[in-house]
């Protein structure tokens, strides 16, 4: 009976670590989806990222009235020559959090950051109207002023410049 006692204690014991190993597992499961899913939504418009997650097709949209925004730094390429690369990567992720802060208060959607350019575009993925023109005219004049108070950390002494284009149709 002893014997029998002690295996039955022993797969007990057994079962309620795997329960809280399994739970635990679980959970760590779940925060790496919602890290997966926040980068998807970040990535792509919202309504693109759950029609890939519920695997349904994407099909292409024609947006009739939308605006683009484009920048890039004057001069990324000298800056770039006397930085370090990490001072390089710190001037971007600077410059962009400022620009991500100011587009969270305008209607529009960042498309993309590639190098030093910055596109934005409003009027999709949701329609506005005939509103589109004048958000990123207004998020643009943002951008610009809070340029013209930006310092780089490693070159405070110099201006940071930005060229921005609009396209709207």
């Amino acid at each position: 009976t002893n014997i029998i006692d002690s295996m039955l204690r022993m797969l007990e014991q057994y079962s309620s670590n795997l329960e809280d190993l399994i739970r635990e597992r679980t959970e760590e499961l779940e925060i790496e989806k919602q890290k997966t899913d926040k980068l998807l939504t970040q990535m792509l418009p919202p309504s693109v990222a759950e029609a890939l997650k519920m695997g349904t097709p994407v099909e292409p949209e024609y947006f009739e009235e939308v605006t683009l925004y484009f920048s890039d730094i004057v001069g990324f390429t000298t800056i770039s020559a006397m930085s370090e690369p990490i001072e390089v990567v710190d001037l971007l992720n600077d410059l962009y959090t400022l620009f991500d802060a100011i587009i969270g208060s305008h209607d529009v959607y960042k498309v993309e950051t590639i190098g030093d350019a910055y596109m934005v575009a409003s009027g999709l993925p949701k329609r506005n109207g005939n509103r589109h023109a004048g958000e990123i005219a207004n998020m643009s004049l943002d951008i610009l002023s809070s340029v013209g108070t930006f310092k780089m950390r490693h070159m405070p002494e110099v201006p940071v410049r930005i060229r921005i284009g609009l396209h709207s149709g």
